[in-house]
């Protein structure tokens, strides 16, 4: 696996675990069965982030079906659920693919498969599910393939919890010049295709989700979910500047030196401890309706 995405993905972890809006985690685990095994789906889960963050919150008794089309990093997940069930519960199990908690607090199985996402071509991944949720995934599909997911969803009567979607807006401190300009051109490239089914929805993603819900029938709500990167999260503020400089080099390359002078100024409040940076992120829940 990328070294850099293995890194990435591991300073975001606690980034995105703060920003999340938990009160909607609260009214989407209040809707689950308590008397039966509540089964799970997780896309795009990377090494399993939004899984150790649900786990605690759910009702007790679990089994997760975890999705993601990266065979390295998906490989990861097991011993990173491992650790983290060893510091919190009384007993962690893992074979090969799965990973079993078992205590009094928690009883989650955790199954992994590997599967390509781009038209959501296999349903019965969707077959008992009582919730099906994803993080740092909507931004990154189309609008007919948030379509798919809500009918899919709707078939078999699946709360859905949908978090950290990029909803277009950040703000650094201190202000550069070309913030702005570097602002949009990420927006213009987080539209570009990214493999799943289309042209991806970008900063609309959330609002694109809700209504797709609501046109099958959901009660959905949304709530801000934003990073708040300050001082202390320097590698995080680096690791995102540098992509932000790259997807915007990318649309014109012809600007590159201005984009790169942007990101050693950048870099330059990070290294000085002045930097803050937030990202605007929306979470969204779906509960579908009681017929």
């Amino acid at each position: 696996m990328d070294r850099r995405l293995s890194t990435w993905l591991q300073l975001r972890e606690p980034a995105d675990a703060h920003a999340r809006a938990e009160r909607l985690t609260l009214v989407v685990a209040g809707t689950l069965p308590v008397d039966e095994i509540v089964h799970v789906l997780d896309l795009g889960t990377g090494t399993g982030s939004n899984v150790r963050y649900l786990a605690p919150h759910l009702p007790r008794r679990q089994h997760w079906l975890a999705i993601d089309r990266d065979p390295a990093v998906l490989s990861l997940l097991p011993g990173m659920m491992s650790s983290w069930g060893a510091a919190r519960f009384d007993k962690v199990e893992t074979t090969g693919i799965e990973c079993a908690i078992r205590g009094d607090l928690l009883e989650c199985r955790v199954e992994t498969r590997c599967l390509n996402l781009a038209g959501l071509d296999g349903p019965d991944i969707f077959a008992g599910r009582h919730l099906v949720t994803a993080s740092a995934l909507l931004d990154l599909v189309s609008e007919k393939w948030l379509r798919t997911l809500a009918a899919r969803c709707r078939h078999v009567g699946a709360t859905a919890l949908f978090t950290i979607t990029y909803n277009g807006w950040s703000s650094c401190s201190p202000e550069e010049p070309e913030d702005e300009m570097i602002r949009h051109l990420l927006n213009r490239h987080q539209m570009s295709d990214k493999g799943l089914g289309g042209l991806a929805a970008g900063p609309d993603a959330a609002r694109i989700a809700a209504r797709c819900f609501e046109d099958a029938g959901y009660r959905v709500w949304t709530a801000p979910s934003d990073w708040r990167l300050g001082s202390d999260r320097p590698e995080m503020q680096r690791c995102l500047i540098d992509g932000w400089a790259t997807a915007a080099t990318e649309l014109v390359p012809d600007e590159a030196a201005g984009i790169a002078g942007w990101r050693d100024r950048r870099i330059g409040h990070v290294d000085a401890g002045r930097s803050q940076i937030v990202v605007g992120h929306l979470d969204v829940a779906a509960h579908p309706p009681l017929d």
